[in-house]
This record gives C-alpha cells, structure tokens and sequence, in this order.
C-alpha cells in the first residue's frame, strides 16, 4: 500500500473516532430545567355559579272591574310610592249599584222597625222579627258589596316600586282580570342560583351553606356589583334532572342598578388556609391522574402522583403526594422521562408565585 493511502486511511480513521466521541459526548450531556418547591401559602378559590335576579316583589297589576279605563296616573319607567293612584276605571255603574243597595237596604230597616214594633204589641211572632232581620244583614252586606266593587275601580299601589310598560292606554274597554302593566319593588333582589350536588356538601359540610354566608356578584359586562350579599334560602329538594339544589342571597339594591330579569355570576370564597400551591405547568396526566416529576439527592427525575383539591388560575392544591421541601420540575416535563438525571436550576417559590401572578392578571 502506497504511502499516500496510508495517510488517507488514518485521516479517515481520526475524523471517524472524532465524530464518535462527540456523539457520545452529546448522548451523555446532562440537560438543564428549572426546578422548584410547592408553595405554602393561604388560597382562596372562587367559585362561580350562573344566576337569575328577581326582584323582592314582582308582580301584575289587573283590573278587578270591567269597564272602561277612566285616567291614568302613572307612566312607564316610573317609580310609584305605595298607596298611590295608578289607574282609575269608570265608577258610574258601580256608584249605582252601591246607591240601589243603599236605598234597599233602607227599606229593608223600615220593615224591621215595623216589625220589632208589632212584636212589642204582641201583634206578631218574634220569629217573624227574626226573618226580617236576617234580611236587613243581607242588605247590609249587599251595600258592603256595592261599595267594595266601587273601591276596585281605582287601582292603588299596593307598595312602592317601578313600574313596566302599560299594557292598556286610557279608553280601552278592560275585561275582569285583564293586565294593566308589571311592578316591581327594587329595595332588595333575590339572586337564584343552582350548585351541584358535590359542592353542596363541601359548602354544607364546611359551613359554606348556610344563612348569612357572604357572596358577591359578578355582572354581565364582567364588573363585580359594589354591594356583598348572604345566601338566606336553601331549597330543600335536589333537581334529579341536572343534580343540582338551588340556593338564593338577598342583595341590597340602593342604586337600582339591579333589575328583574338580569342574569349574572355569583361568586363564591373558598379558603384553603395553609395549603400547598404548584403550577400547573408541572403537572400532566395520565389516565386521568395527575403526576410530577419530583428530583432525588441525585438529581434524577422520579414520577409521582398527586392528588388535587382545587384548581386555580395557572396553580392547582395539592391535596396528597407532596411535602414542602419536596423540589419539582416546572419546565421541559415531555423532554424527559422517569429515572433521568437532570442539571437543576432552583427558582424560589416566591419568584415562582410572583410569575404566576403576573400570569394571572
């Protein structure tokens, strides 16, 4: 073999063991992750329920009479106090009626004298008195009637509240019964709101479910109304339909901001007090359960299992499964797998909350 060959040959050989080694290097090359400690810390969770808002009182306003509606007193949108005049319907056939049965009963007297007289001269029996009479109390009461027909005729409000649209213009010919507009009393609102039957029992169990317990209220823009409420009824039958029990919290409404018929958010506090915090980030799942990647003394990755009691914004409780020295990797969980050795790169819990809070917002 020639000289110039040789030299070939052992270049090809040096550049082929070069690029071995570097390939193992790199097989071997131990890679960097951000690890750090859960976070102990007091947690609240809010929880949201989606809500009806009824007002304290709403109701229809009817005509009791028929007749044709006279005046009216109040317009659409308005505030009416209580006792006020809203509509009035025409009394004329009414002030008759109550006048024939005034006159009636007026007749129905003059016999009763008579009679009460005859019965004082042994005329005639007392149980003939005793039939007039009871035909002068059911004049009385025919006069009591035409009376409380006329009253109906002008419709009052029965407390004070805001009224709807008019659903009848003045000269319409009203039937009994037929609608004259809705009223509503504004003081206070009933907030109706369904929870499962899960967190029910955690409310009920930590106390959560009961009178006086304070809640807010998240509006439909997404602003939260400026005035707490208490939850005050509890149904007392589960919907087996959606497994839900339904609840309502009483809000003051001084600024009428609240109306009948809105929809919103109630919120609702949940305290973990000294629980465990880890991002979310470095958890994933497998069937269904939550594992981490927890580093040893040797700085090799170990899979465990975890169990979770609440989900927050970018952090999860841990209910089981860590300890607070407990170190954890936060970054790169599908590049590595079970039993890898790791280089470390410690974050501290307070700069690991503080970017996840800024996450948050």
């Amino acid at each position: 073999m020639s000289k110039k060959t040789l030299v070939a040959v052992s270049i090809l050989t040096a550049m082929l063991s070069g690029c071995g080694h570097q390939e193992h290097d790199t097989h071997h090359a131990t890679l960097q992750f951000d690890v750090t400690h859960p976070i102990r810390q007091d947690t609240t969770l809010v929880k949201q329920y989606v809500s009806q808002i009824h007002a304290i009182q709403h109701i229809e306003v009817r005509a009791m009479e028929k007749g044709y509606l006279q005046s009216t007193f109040v317009d659409e949108g308005q505030t009416v106090e209580k006792g006020a005049p809203m509509f009035k319907i025409m009394p004329t056939v009414y002030e008759a009626e109550l006048r024939k049965a005034e006159a009636e009963a007026q007749a129905v007297f003059m016999e009763f004298k008579n009679t009460k007289s005859l019965v004082e001269q042994n005329i005639v029996s007392p149980n003939e008195l005793a039939v007039v009479e009871a035909e002068y109390q059911k004049a009385l009461a025919e006069v009591e009637l035409a009376k409380a027909h006329l009253s109906f005729t002008d419709i009052k409000a029965p407390f004070t509240g805001k009224m709807d649209r008019l659903e009848a213009r003045t000269g319409s010919l009203l039937d009994e019964g037929e609608l004259l507009t809705t009223m509503s009393d504004l003081s206070q609102m009933w907030v109706y709101f369904n929870v499962p039957e899960t967190e029910y029992l955690d409310y009920a169990q930590s106390g959560k479910a009961t009178k006086d317990t304070k809640v807010r209220l998240k509006l439909a823009n997404g602003s939260v109304y400026p005035y707490e409420g208490v939850i005050d009824t509890i149904e007392a039958d589960f919907d087996n339909h959606t497994g839900t029990i339904e609840m309502r919290a009483s809000f003051p409404n001084p600024d009428q901001l609240l109306r009948h018929g809105q929809t919103g958010n109630i919120l609702v506090d949940v305290d973990f007090p000294d629980s465990l915090v880890i991002p979310q980030k470095a958890t994933f799942e497998i069937l269904d359960q939550s594992y981490v990647y927890v580093l040893d003394n040797e700085n090799k990755l170990a899979t465990r299992h975890i169990s979770i009691s609440a989900e927050l914004p970018h952090m999860y409780v841990v209910e089981d499964g860590l300890k607070e020295d407990d170190i954890i990797l936060i970054e790169g969980l599908r590049r590595v797998s079970n039993g890898q050795q790791i280089e470390p790169e410690l974050i501290s819990a307070s700069d690991t909350l503080a970017e996840l809070s800024l996450h948050a917002e």
